[in-house]
């Protein structure tokens, strides 16, 4: 007799040869208008499901964990962050988690890198310009952006990411500095040329930008509090491209408006999709929709990741991708 399919429940649409897929493998349950799933869907899905299939928009809390079924035994996430998701309370019900690492990995960096070009050079207040005809033509001091070669370049949170977005700002000509939870190993140091802080403070006080490509955890909440925020230089620039709560985003938002610090790139957001009203008016303020990830090919090899944990997992085997608590 045929092994019954386990019932997946998807909670956003994914890309259409990832949804083909999980029809042909599991009972697959799709979200076809991509409405976000309020809490109650979320507890009726666990209440169902032998798989939920969550994104970073769902907040898998302890309640509606405490409404999981018997069957619903593995949560596969659809992403490498799993902030939204209490693995505590999970693990201790016996159910399985699993994220989707690796794949992000170069998309993320390039468009921190992105960010790291653009901001110091008023890109996106150029195009505005631009774009309201306020452009009266070339001159010698207008729009004076800074040069990025030369500069020093402190990256928080030395994982894929951050090794990524060294590289690439290596070729850029910016000087490697980072702060991590733990020093990576010396060869990839000496590769990447980069500095260890093992203070967070002294490095926020002596770089010329930040890139922030740490995980949300407890510990890393407000990691930039309004108190380490105002050690950063006056001409210096953030670049956040990894989650909004990791940045005290008022105190950010204060310090853009004074002056105290030149300018930011945003990914991401503390409140997302609301975002500051004085962030949106402020020109030094590169803002995009949490696009970090947003290619089509990664897309696919998340979606590729998430369908070989639930298969691993429903044959009986460890999934490739479990997460553990102590890794956040």
């Amino acid at each position: 007799m045929p092994k019954k399919k386990p019932l997946v429940i998807v909670t956003r649409r994914l890309p259409d040869a990832i949804e083909t897929r999980m029809m042909e493998l599991f009972d697959a349950r799709l979200n076809l208008d991509d409405q976000p799933f309020d809490k109650q869907a979320l507890i009726e899905a666990a209440a169902t499901a032998d798989v939920v299939v969550p994104t970073v928009t769902d907040r898998i809390d302890a309640e509606v964990i405490a409404a999981a079924g018997p069957a619903m035994t593995l949560i596969a996430n659809y992403g490498t962050g799993v902030d939204h998701i209490d693995l505590a309370a999970a693990h201790g019900q016996g159910i399985t988690v699993t994220n989707t690492p690796d794949v992000l990995t170069e998309d993320t960096a390039d468009m921190t890198m992105a960010l790291i070009l653009a901001v110091p050079r008023r890109l996106a207040e150029g195009e505005r310009l631009m774009r309201a005809g306020a452009w009266g033509g070339w001159s010698p001091t207008w729009m004076l952006g800074n040069r990025v070669n030369g500069k020093r370049l402190g990256i928080i949170g030395m994982g894929r990411i951050g090794q990524a977005v060294a590289r690439r700002a290596r070729g850029f000509g910016l000087s490697i500095h980072y702060h991590n939870r733990h020093r990576i190993h010396v060869e990839v140091e000496h590769a990447l040329e980069a500095t260890y802080w093992d203070s967070l403070d002294q490095m926020l006080a002596r770089m010329d930008i930040l890139s922030i490509n740490c995980p949300h955890t407890p510990a890393t909440y407000h990691l930039l509090s309004a108190r380490r925020l105002k050690l950063i230089q006056p001409h210096a620039y953030v670049v956040n491209t990894a989650r909004g709560e990791v940045i005290d985003e008022t105190a950010l938002t204060q310090l853009l408006i004074s002056g105290d610090i030149a300018g930011a790139g945003l990914d991401v957001f503390e409140n997302e999709p609301a975002v500051n009203p004085k962030l949106l008016a402020q020109d030094n303020v590169l803002l995009l929709p949490h696009l970090g990830s947003a290619t089509l090919e990664g897309r696919v090899d998340m979606g590729d990741k998430v369908i070989a944990n639930i298969k691993a997992f429903t044959d009986g085997h460890q999934p490739p991708d479990r997460v553990l608590s102590d890794q956040f």
